[in-house]
C-alpha cells in the first residue's frame, strides 16, 4: 500500500471541541482559534507504532517573520516563556496537550507536524491554518481581566449601547459589535497587517505582536483612514456626498466588510461609529474593552486647558481651534502596563477618532486613567488631551462694539459631565466620571488641576489674574421642556434680580443649528427686548421655536444652541448662559410573533408613523443583527404623508442561538437617525411544553 513507509496518517485539529473551551466558538467551529496561555490538544493518526528514537515535533510559522517556532515534548512541563507539549500514546493515535506563552504573539499560524529521527527529518503534514488571541482569562497574559463575570459583556457580549445626546438627556443607541461574525477575525488580521510598520520593519513589529499597548496602539491609528489605507473617513457635517451618513451605521460588521473588499477608507464615520468600530477589533482580539461617551467634551488644541469661547451680540461668526462638543466617544481597554511604573494598569483610554497626532498618526492612547485622575501628564500616552477634554476649564468672552474683548465669565465644572457606559448586567448607562476625576468643585479636583498645570488665557493669549465668575445681583437661567423634532416649542430666559433696587437690562435671546462637535450651521431665530425687574423678583421671557425656521438648518443630530446673554444697566460685565437641547425623535415599532427558533424562518413587522407636519420621501429602513441576518435596505416607494402609517415584513432565518438584537433604522430627507430595537432570544429547538409566553422585547 502507499502508505507502507509513512507513520502520520493525518491530525485532527479537535477544533469543536479546542474552540469550545477556549471561548472561540462563536468566532469559528472548523478552524482552530484559541487563547494564548491556555492549553489545546490535538490528535496525531498513526499507521504505524513510532520507532525507538522516533520524537515528534509541531512547527509553526508567521508571515512576516523567517524564525520558525519547533515545539517539542517535555516530560516536567514546560517554561511559561516557551511553547511545549506533552504527548500520550493510544494504540495507533497520539494526543498532543499543546500549551503556548501568555506572551505569544496573537495573529495567524501555520501548523504542521514534524516526524524526526535524531536530526534526520522522516515526515512532515501539509501546513493548516490555527489562530491565537489574546486571553483575558489567563492570569499571566497582559490583559488578564480579574473579574471574570465581566468578561461577558467586555469580551463576549456582541450587542451594545452607544449614549448620544447632552448631558441633560442623554440615550443609548443600539449597536451591533458583530465581532464573531464571519470574516470579522480575519479583517481584525488584516488590519493588524496593514498597520504602517507591519509592511517598513516587519520583524519588528512582529517581536511586538504580543503586546497589548502596542496591538491597541495600531488598532485605534488603523480604525481611522487619516494615515496608510485605514477603515473609516471622518466627516462632521452634509453633504454625505459618495457614503453612508454616519448616523446610519448600526454596526461595525458591515464597515469592517466594506474595507475590507475596497482596500480603502470607508465613508462615513463619526465619533461614536470610529470608537465602535475599534471595540469590534479589539474584543475580537480578545481585549477587554468598553466604548464610553464624555458629555461635554473639551478639545484643546493649545494645551493650555482652558478653552475660549467668543461671543457677539452681532452674530458675526468666530472660527476657533479650541471646542466643546456636545459629546465624545472613545474606548477604554484593559490591560497591563509593563513600560510604566506600577500602578498605571488597568482601563485605559484609546481614542480613534482623527483629532491629534500621536508619534506622527491620528491616534490616541492607550492612556491610564489613573494618570488622567491624578493630573499625570507625563505619563504615556496623550495624558494631557484625554485631561483636558474631562478636566479643561471654559472661558467665556464677549467682543463689544469697540471690537475688544471682555472675559465674561469661566467655569471649571461644565466640562467632562456624566462620563457613561454600558453597565455589564443591562442595557442602562453607567456613570464612571468618578474613576476619571474627583468630585467638582473639591479641593482635591482643584489640586489635581493645579498639579497638571493650570493656566488660563485669553484669545490673543493675554494671562487673567483670576476668573471673572463673581456672581452679579441679576442671575440668568435657560429654561425649557424635552421637545420632539417637527413641533414648536417653548424656551424660558429666566431673569432673577437679587438686588434691593429695580435694574434696567437688555437680553438678547439667541437660537443656532449646531452639529454635535459645535459647528455652527445657521440661525433659528433672534430677538432682544428691554426689560426692567424689580427687586427681588424674577422676569420671564418666553421664545417660540418653530420647525419652520429650525428644520432647514438643524442637522442629522437635531442640536438647537440657545444662548442668552444680559447686559445689566450699571454692571460692567454681562450675564451669558447656553444650552443644547436635543430634539427627540420617534420610535419604531417591531414585531416577531411566536417562537424565534435556531434556522427556521421567521417573519417581523416593522412600523414607522410620520410625526412631522410635511410629508417624507425616500424612505428606507436598514434592518441587521448579529446571529440573525447581515444588513439589509427595504425602500419605501413614494411619499409618506403627515401622519401616516407604514408597515413592512421582513422574512430571515437565525443562523446563532442565544439572546440576539434585531435593530433597525429609519431614514428619509426630512427625517433621519430613527431607531428601532427588539431582542430575541433564539432557542436551538421548539419548547417541549406550551404554558411559556413567546420570547419577544421589543
Amino acid at each position: 500500500m502507499a502508505h507502507t513507509n509513512r507513520f502520520i496518517a493525518g491530525v485532527d485539529l479537535r477544533s469543536q471541541e479546542n474552540n469550545r473551551a477556549h471561548r472561540t466558538e462563536e468566532i469559528d467551529r472548523k478552524r482552530l482559534i484559541v487563547r494564548r496561555g491556555q492549553a489545546f490538544s490535538l490528535t496525531v493518526h498513526l499507521f504505524h507504532p513510532l520507532q525507538s528514537g522516533h520524537e515528534l515535533a509541531l512547527v509553526l510559522k508567521q508571515d512576516k517573520t523567517n524564525d520558525d517556532i519547533v515545539i517539542r515534548q517535555r516530560t516536567a512541563g514546560g517554561s511559561g516563556d516557551k511553547w511545549w507539549l506533552h504527548q500520550q500514546s493510544a494504540r495507533n493515535e497520539l494526543l498532543l496537550t499543546v500549551y503556548s506563552p501568555a506572551r505569544a504573539a496573537v495573529g495567524e499560524y501555520r501548523l504542521a507536524v514534524e516526524l524526526m529521527s535524531g536530526n534526520r527529518l522522516l515526515e512532515r503534514t501539509e501546513f493548516t491554518k490555527m489562530y491565537l488571541l489574546f486571553n483575558p482569562w489567563c492570569k499571566d497574559d497582559a490583559v488578564y481581566f480579574p473579574d471574570e463575570r465581566l468578561l461577558e459583556e467586555y469580551i463576549m457580549n456582541e450587542n451594545g449601547r452607544i449614549f448620544r445626546g447632552s448631558a441633560d438627556y442623554m440615550s443609548g443607541m443600539p449597536w451591533n459589535f458583530g465581532q464573531f461574525e464571519d470574516n470579522v477575525m480575519d479583517i481584525c488580521f488584516e488590519i493588524l497587517d496593514r498597520f504602517k510598520p507591519a509592511r517598513s520593519d516587519p520583524p519588528n513589529y512582529m517581536r511586538q505582536r504580543w503586546d497589548p499597548v502596542y496591538i491597541s496602539r495600531a488598532v485605534v491609528a488603523m480604525v481611522n483612514a487619516n494615515d496608510d489605507g485605514g477603515v473609516l473617513v471622518g466627516k462632521w457635517q452634509e453633504p454625505y456626498t459618495g457614503g453612508v451618513q454616519p448616523t446610519k451605521w448600526m454596526s461595525s460588521v458591515p464597515i469592517l466588510e466594506k474595507w475590507s473588499k475596497s482596500k480603502s477608507g470607508v465613508k462615513y464615520g463619526q465619533c461614536w461609529v470610529f470608537a465602535a468600530v475599534a471595540c469590534t477589533v479589539l474584543r475580537c482580539l480578545g481585549i477587554p474593552t468598553r466604548c464610553i461617551t464624555n458629555f461635554e467634551s473639551a478639545h484643546d488644541t493649545d494645551g493650555n486647558l482652558s478653552i475660549d469661547r467668543v461671543y457677539n451680540i452681532h452674530r458675526e461668526n468666530y472660527d476657533h481651534a479650541d471646542s466643546i462638543w456636545n459629546f465624545h466617544c472613545w474606548i477604554e481597554s484593559y490591560m497591563q502596563r509593563e513600560d510604566l511604573p506600577e500602578g498605571y494598569g488597568g482601563w485605559q483610554v484609546l481614542d480613534p477618532t482623527p483629532q491629534e497626532r500621536s508619534s506622527g498618526m491620528f491616534r490616541c492612547g492607550p492612556c491610564p486613567l489613573k494618570a488622567i485622575k491624578e493630573g499625570d501628564l507625563n505619563v504615556k500616552f496623550d495624558v494631557p488631551f484625554v485631561f483636558a477634554e474631562v478636566n479643561a476649564d471654559i472661558i467665556n468672552w464677549e467682543i463689544r462694539p469697540d471690537g475688544q474683548r471682555k472675559q465674561l465669565s469661566s467655569s471649571s465644572a461644565k466640562v467632562g459631565r456624566n462620563i457613561s457606559t454600558k453597565s455589564p448586567y443591562s442595557n442602562e448607562r453607567e456613570d464612571i466620571t468618578h474613576q476619571y476625576k474627583y468630585q467638582e468643585g473639591s479641593a482635591k479636583e482643584r489640586e489635581v488641576y493645579n498639579k497638571a498645570g493650570r493656566r488660563i488665557s485669553g484669545p490673543d493669549g493675554e494671562e487673567e489674574s483670576k476668573p471673572a465668575n463673581e456672581p452679579g445681583k441679576v442671575q440668568l437661567e435657560i429654561k425649557h421642556a424635552k421637545p420632539v423634532f417637527g413641533t414648536d416649542f417653548d424656551v424660558i430666559f429666566e431673569l432673577e434680580n437679587m438686588g434691593d433696587e429695580e435694574v434696567s437690562c437688555k437680553l438678547n435671546m439667541m437660537s443656532e443649528a449646531v452639529t454635535y462637535s459645535s459647528v455652527h450651521l445657521g440661525w433659528c431665530q433672534n430677538s432682544t427686548v428691554n426689560v426692567v425687574i424689580p427687586a427681588h423678583k424674577v422676569h420671564r421671557e418666553t421664545v417660540r421655536l418653530l420647525y419652520t425656521k429650525y428644520a432647514s438648518v438643524v442637522s442629522e443630530h437635531n442640536i438647537i444652541r440657545v444662548t442668552g446673554v444680559a447686559r445689566v444697566s450699571g454692571q460692567e460685565k454681562s450675564i451669558l448662559e447656553m444650552v443644547n437641547i436635543p430634539l427627540s425623535k420617534p420610535k419604531l415599532s417591531i414585531k416577531v410573533p411566536g417562537w424565534v427558533i435556531l434556522n427556521r424562518k421567521i417573519t417581523t413587522v416593522i412600523t414607522f408613523t410620520n410625526p412631522l407636519p410635511v410629508p417624507l420621501n425616500r424612505g428606507v429602513f436598514t434592518v441587521e443583527g448579529a446571529g440573525l441576518l447581515p444588513t439589509k435596505e427595504i425602500r419605501i416607494s413614494g411619499s409618506i404623508a403627515p401622519g401616516q402609517r407604514v408597515s413592512v415584513e421582513l422574512s430571515f432565518t437565525p443562523m446563532r442561538a442565544g439572546v440576539r438584537e434585531f435593530l433597525v433604522d429609519f431614514d428619509s430627507d426630512r427625517l433621519q437617525d430613527v431607531k428601532g430595537v427588539a431582542t430575541l432570544v433564539v432557542r436551538k429547538t421548539s419548547p417541549s411544553y406550551s404554558s411559556m409566553m413567546p420570547n419577544i422585547f421589543g
